[in-house]
């Protein structure tokens, strides 16, 4: 059996080498006699990975050093409650809702003080990123939070809010890494790591220093404080070590690559091919308005639910899988991370022609 190219919003795709590479060390890492699955987080060989890990990560995102980076569990869904827990030391927090995850952030962040949706774009099924030029934050608001990218509406922030001073947080489990990031700009830049970085089980959070205090809401578990893992070197207790390790070795892959700066090109190419594509088909058509288009996520309807599901049908058999889109979407939706290569866009492409013409 051939690998399919697989277009599934997460967990998806990884570069095919550093799926070689783990499993040529999957008996035995390094001379160590057992796999990286088996070994102790205490261990200095995996002491060794943790922080070659981390140092490649800091480097690719030229991440400043009054940042702390923590390797967490949970998923980015568990960060909705922590980051309230954490931060919200006047109980009041602004959130802009774009999509289905920041609305579940923002309704979490309702448990723990004033959330104030400070706006929307719920109106048109999540279609365009709303001007954040100029809102109306409270004075007294914690943080501003946003999602960046927006999995299943295909959305991406191409320029940040203005906070008026405010910290800003950020979910970017689906954009990860897939542009240059200046980190100094967020008070929290999070996400999970099984779009665009590694396996499912791990959440990265990039904190700044002055966010991490004991001062946290009462009844914060120990666990849900990011004093606790900051303090540990998110060696609290057991990590999701082999998650961990496999997030190293797309680091390194990605440095391989060029870094951040290459990886915008890389991916600024496929979404061109398709979305150029999608401009002039007379069957397809794209969701999302145009300047706010995701490099990673490409949400597309033929306007008909029958013939949707036949070309999901269709691409299936031909090698292209997860290519459904999310309920609340319909139709069809290409999650194009960073190790979908070229070629699969471009497969894609000629596919959906032939569909096009056949139908």
């Amino acid at each position: 059996m051939s690998r399919v190219y697989n277009f599934s919003a997460g967990p998806a795709v990884l570069p095919e080498e550093v799926l070689r590479a783990a499993a040529e060390e999957m008996m035995d890492y390094k001379g160590s006699g057992m796999s990286v699955m088996e070994m102790s987080h205490r261990s200095k060989v995996y002491d060794t990975i943790i922080k070659e890990a981390e140092a490649d990560l800091r480097e690719l995102m030229n991440i400043p050093d009054n940042y702390k980076v923590l390797f967490l569990q949970g998923g980015a869904s568990q960060q909705f409650a922590m980051i309230p827990m954490n931060l919200m030391k006047h109980k009041k927090a602004a959130y802009i809702v774009t999509g289905q995850w920041a609305k579940k952030a923002y309704q979490e962040g309702q448990l723990y003080g004033e959330a104030v949706k400070v706006a929307s774009s719920e109106d048109e099924t999540f279609s365009y990123i709303p001007d954040c030029s100029d809102l109306d934050i409270p004075e007294d608001a914690d943080y501003v939070y946003i999602c960046e990218n927006n999995t299943i509406y295909g959305t991406k922030y191409k320029t940040l809010p203005n906070t008026k001073g405010h910290t800003l947080v950020a979910d970017v489990s689906s954009c990860f890494l897939s542009e240059p990031v200046d980190v100094s700009k967020y008070g929290i830049i999070y996400g999970g790591v099984q779009k665009n970085i590694g396996p499912a089980g791990v959440v990265i959070v990039i904190i700044r220093e002055d966010l991490i205090t004991e001062d946290t809401l009462p009844g914060t578990p120990t666990m849900l404080k990011y004093k606790t893992h900051a303090d540990a070197d998110s060696l609290y207790n057991t990590p999701p070590a082999y998650g961990i390790y496999i997030c190293g070795k797309v680091f390194k892959w990605i440095k391989k690559m060029g870094g951040l700066t290459a990886m915008k090109q890389h991916n600024e190419e496929k979404a061109k091919i398709l979305y150029d594509f999608l401009d002039q088909s007379s069957m397809f058509k794209g969701t999302v308005r145009k300047e706010d288009r995701s490099l990673m996520n490409v949400p597309f309807v033929t306007g008909d639910k029958d013939l949707d599901a036949k070309f999901v049908k269709e691409a299936e058999a031909a090698g292209f899988v997860n290519i459904k889109g999310h309920r609340t979407v319909g139709g069809m939706r290409a999650s194009i991370y960073n190790a979908m290569p070229k070629e699969g866009v471009e497969k894609l492409v000629a596919f959906m022609k032939k569909f096009e013409e056949e139908n």
